[in-house]
């Protein structure tokens, strides 16, 4: 059988591929070996290598092909030279199918190089270099880093750009990559690696480690989706790293039930001296949003969320309240719901930065499912308590007409006997305002049926259409 040695990268693969494919080899007459492979124990003198000087096959592969290819070639399999050049092989026969992701070996493929591309990605986001004392001299950086497959070269190419005159040093259990300010260089021999796995002090640590406890909330913690996003085998090599498991420990104790209310809920609102008899400011003149108590929403969310847009906007968008991610970030529709109202806005021709979003309840009502907070639709009573704020709105924004989004905002305006089914698609008079009354975007997403779900989205578009014409 003959026998094709290369050095263990894709260009080398490569250029034995095409030679091997010049000469009519099969795949399932060649042994790939690479250089630093031993011998067979039943090698004998007669597998000598194929000559691979003589000519070399010009072939051509889809932009596709060849992506996959090169991305798989550095997935860690002893076999995978061989299985490359089965495809290619197929490719060059004729076979498309050897690409597809319907065929087995096409399969293999898509999975290999699915697999690099995350250890690309993995090796950005894991790689901690940590600051040396400068009287050591060069490298100023050092870092440690165990990568599934081999993307050392990938990753240091990335760094080198992005560091700019610095020089640092990555070492891994294969090799290491150095970039001296200028050039990069790299290093395949494990003994370089194992020299050079020191645990160097940073100072600025412990900044990043008080900061990372500092946002941790125990009452948001989801521990599938923090082992998905931040696999256990990178805490090894990350500072923050081993406050992890204890964190983890806190919240199973009992730190998950009460960590929103001791960091959040126990706010309180300004004190102000009052005389027996009158109201209690507090919830019938609040200073603030943020410091709102006119009812108890305020203890499970995050933060008030404010409307936001220009003051003179002609037109008023009115939601029913924030979601989960609106009350993390404190900005009105930027979830799901607010995507697909971006997209309505777009195919209606009215610029998010021209109108004024706003909710009629102001904080996020949730009940607890499993380790998710779902939207609960907030009572009367609530949003009569936040019309405090909802007034003000609308004194101070000049807008001449406001789309209602979903029930909750038309009852917020007409009371709770409008109903949104009698209005979709009427314009009401309202004080010295135009409302257009129209479905919630959520509502369209919780439509399964894709017709269905477009038949929402259109009548969204419609009401803002509307409302652009009605504002002149």
């Amino acid at each position: 059988m003959p026998v094709i040695t290369i050095d263990d990268d894709f260009d080398a693969w490569r250029n034995a591929a095409r030679h091997a494919l010049a000469q009519g080899l099969t795949p399932e007459s060649i042994e790939w070996r690479t250089e630093q492979a031993a011998p067979s124990l039943f090698d004998s003198a007669s597998d000598a290598s194929p000559d691979v000087s003589a000519k070399s096959e010009t072939i051509r592969i889809s932009k596709e092909l060849a992506t996959l290819l090169k991305d798989a070639a550095h997935f860690r399999d002893p076999q995978r030279w061989g299985f490359l050049y089965r495809v290619l092989w197929r490719w060059a026969q004729g076979d498309r199918a050897a690409a597809s992701a319907a065929d087995e070996d096409g399969a293999r493929l898509n999975k290999m190089a699915k697999s690099v591309r995350r250890a690309q990605h993995d090796m950005i986001a894991y790689v901690r270099f940590r600051q040396r004392e400068a009287s050591l001299g060069a490298p100023e950086y050092i870092a440690w880093y165990e990568p599934d497959h081999d993307v050392l070269a990938w990753g240091a190419e990335h760094f080198a750009d992005r560091m700019g005159k610095s020089t640092w040093l990555i070492t891994t259990p294969d090799g290491a990559a150095m970039f001296d300010g200028a050039h990069l260089h790299l290093e395949r021999r494990p003994a370089l690696a194992a020299d050079h796995k020191v645990d160097t002090p940073d100072a600025a640590e412990a900044l990043w480690m008080t900061y990372y406890r500092s946002i941790f909330n125990p009452a948001r913690l989801n521990e599938g989706a923090l082992e998905q996003h931040m696999p256990v085998r990178f805490w090894k090599g990350l500072p923050e790293g081993a406050l992890i498991p204890g964190m983890i420990s806190q919240a199973r104790g009992g730190a998950r039930r009460v960590g929103q209310a001791q960091h959040v809920g126990a706010m309180g609102g300004k004190t102000v001296q009052v005389e027996a008899q009158a109201a209690q400011p507090e919830r019938d003149a609040p200073t603030s949003l943020d410091t709102c108590r006119r009812c108890d929403l305020w203890r499970h969310a995050t933060q008030a969320v404010q409307g936001e847009g220009p003051r003179d906007a002609r037109i008023m968008l009115l939601g029913e309240q924030p979601g989960d991610q609106e009350d993390l970030k404190g900005e009105p529709f930027v979830g799901p719901a607010g995507q697909l109202l971006d997209d309505a806005m777009r195919r209606a021709g009215v610029p998010r930065e021209q109108v004024y979003l706003t909710n009629s309840v102001k904080h996020f009502k949730w009940e607890p499912r499993g380790k998710r907070r779902l939207h609960k639709t907030p009572a009367q009573q609530e949003i009569d308590a936040c019309s405090y704020w909802l007034e003000q709105e609308l004194h101070d924004v000049g807008a001449r007409v406001i789309v209602t989004l979903g029930a909750t905002a038309l009852n917020a305006l007409l009371g709770k006997r409008a109903t949104l089914s009698a209005h979709v698609g009427r314009v009401v008079p309202y004080r010295d305002k135009l409302i257009v009354a129209t479905y919630h975007p959520s509502y369209a997403l919780r439509q399964n049926d894709e017709a269905a779900r477009e038949k929402t989205v259109a009548a969204i578009v419609a009401a803002l259409e509307q409302a652009r014409d009605l504002s002149g």
